[in-house]
């Protein structure tokens, strides 16, 4: 039988998308030892440096009662050269699921192709589907259920945007789009998502009304010599009070992390009030536990 990868939110069915939502909340309030993967081990590969996404993966499967192998390509023969094919058999014959941080989506989509085990992706250039799985949990925490509702998207159409579109889909929410001439979001994945997703340019007009505003980095690993034009193209880009102010009331601000205050968003928003980051940042440990049980696990107790 084939294993059940997850590489991007369209893996889920929407009513599995909200089960699993259900499920990370139910985790978090657990109590007392439940070792569902007990003797299991999650190998992952990480191309990409992390912080909250290594130590949530490791801290889950702790919890679990199973165990993570940290791998970076100077551990490993991926490093110097063998192909992801080959990388894909081995590892899927000595690990229970393997989980890649990468550059190449399509890096992931190979690996999982020759895999024996679930292979989740836990970022490439074109996706992150384990951070919108815990802001989706975020928010149905503080909010409820966010069918119907707005959200808006401000800045560069990266990896975390093309998720929210997939996202929007899904959960069947409102995604107001603003970005910048030249770094909207792929082109592909926006138009499976028809009327749900509004192309702007104004990012007031983007958060008028909203019931959640997001914004992640202006430039992203890897486009490091960028910095500088990608600063310029954004300047108007920046979530601030004066941005909050035009959203719903009890609108909510998220940000993946690493924030640079000061550039896409000021620190009298990600430290004041409307803030969720740090549940959001939290939250990634438990909606990847929901999502490693899903796809590990026998059903839940």
């Amino acid at each position: 039988m084939n294993p059940r990868h997850f590489i991007s939110l369209f893996d889920l069915s929407s009513a599995e998308f909200r089960a699993l939502l259900q499920r990370a909340i139910t985790l978090k309030q657990q109590k007392g030892l439940y070792e569902p993967l007990k003797n299991k081990t999650l190998g992952m590969i990480f191309e990409k440096s992390s912080t909250r996404t290594r130590i949530s993966f490791e801290v889950a499967m702790v919890q679990f009662g199973g165990s993570a192998i940290f791998l970076s390509p100077r551990d490993t023969q991926l490093g110097r050269g063998e192909p992801i094919e080959d990388s894909a058999r081995v590892m899927s014959r000595m690990v229970d699921c393997i989980m890649l941080r990468t550059f190449s989506h399509e890096t992931v989509q190979t690996f999982a192709r020759y895999s024996r085990v679930p292979v989740i992706n836990g970022l490439t250039d074109l996706m992150h589907p384990c951070q919108v799985l815990a802001d989706m949990q975020t928010y149905f925490e503080h909010r409820g259920d966010i069918q119907g509702k707005t959200v808006a998207w401000i800045g560069d159409g990266n990896n975390m945007c093309n998720s929210y579109i997939e996202a929007a889909v899904l959960l069947d929410f409102k995604l107001h789009i603003a970005c910048p001439a030249g770094y909207k979001p792929d082109a592909a994945i926006t138009a499976q998502a028809g009327e749900r997703v509004s192309m702007l340019r104004d990012p007031k007009a983007a958060a008028a009304g909203a019931d959640l505003i997001v914004t992640d980095v202006w430039a992203s690993m890897g486009q490091e010599e960028e910095q500088e034009k990608r600063r310029q193209a954004f300047a108007d880009y920046q979530v601030d009070a004066a941005l909050m102010a035009l959203a719903a009331p009890d609108a909510i601000f998220m940000h993946c992390l690493p924030a640079h205050r000061g550039e896409e968003v000021s620190a009298a928003v990600i430290d004041g009030p409307q803030s969720v980051v740090w549940d959001e940042a939290e939250n990634r440990l438990h909606a990847q536990k929901a999502l490693l049980e899903l796809l590990l696990a026998a059903s839940p107790s």
